[in-house]
């Protein structure tokens, strides 16, 4: 069932409190934009849309159930971007430029999830399953790709990851794999966090090119 099949099967009243729910998040959004998510406040968006306190906890019960659902709606962006990349037959370069892509959308949506923690809170399981999906379309990628054995400085590491596999969600990949695949993923984000933070601001160079250098060399190391 589509969307709008949907929200046409959802009665009057339905419809209102969804819409609600939206214009809340929304509100959120801009207040993280200013402040962070630390800085965000309920009863200052519930001012802003012309309704009390009470009434807005009607539609989030509290702080960490609506940047929970801000969280979800990120992550499960993500992940529905690689998942499509991955299946009309990315490699990495190209998922690696679809991070960039939706990381640039949306700089607060992407410092929401990959930035400093809010101070105080913790995901629930069902986001965390999320999370991994994103992961094992990475791993999927990578599995896909020309298989390379370990540089010596890392094959240590790579034997490491044989038992500490936990973040990979389950994903039967080898320990090579996963390698390049943990690799690929904190580099990346190494470049992107630095960008969109603002640091070569000022440095006389490309951003983007720099970030298509680094995937380019990457991909030929991995």
């Amino acid at each position: 069932m589509t969307a709008g099949a949907d929200a046409d099967a959802m009665s009057p009243r339905e419809r209102y409190r969804a819409q609600v729910r939206a214009d809340i998040k929304a509100r959120a959004w801009e207040q993280i934009a200013k402040a962070g998510a630390s800085g965000m406040s309920l009863n200052a968006i519930a001012k802003e849309l012309g309704m009390s306190g009470p009434a807005l906890y009607r539609y989030f019960g509290s702080r960490d159930e609506l940047i929970t659902e801000l969280i979800r709606d990120a992550y499960r962006g993500l992940a529905d971007t690689f998942r499509a990349a991955a299946d009309s037959g990315a490699d990495l370069q190209g998922l690696a430029h679809a991070l960039r892509r939706w990381a640039l959308d949306d700089p607060q949506r992407y410092f929401l999830v990959y930035g400093t923690p809010v101070p105080g809170y913790h995901a629930p399981d069902d986001v965390t399953g999320i999370a991994q999906e994103i992961m094992a379309a990475l791993l999927d990628v990578c599995a896909a790709a020309e298989p390379q054995a370990p540089a010596p400085v890392s094959a240590g590491f790579t034997a490491h990851l044989s038992q500490h596999r936990e973040w990979a969600g389950g994903h039967p990949a080898p320990p090579g794999v996963l390698r390049r695949a943990l690799g690929f993923w904190t580099r990346m984000h190494g470049v992107l966090s630095l960008e969109l933070a603002g640091h070569f601001t000022g440095m006389g160079f490309a951003a983007d090119r720099l970030f298509d250098a680094e995937v380019a060399e990457l991909a030929a190391g991995l």
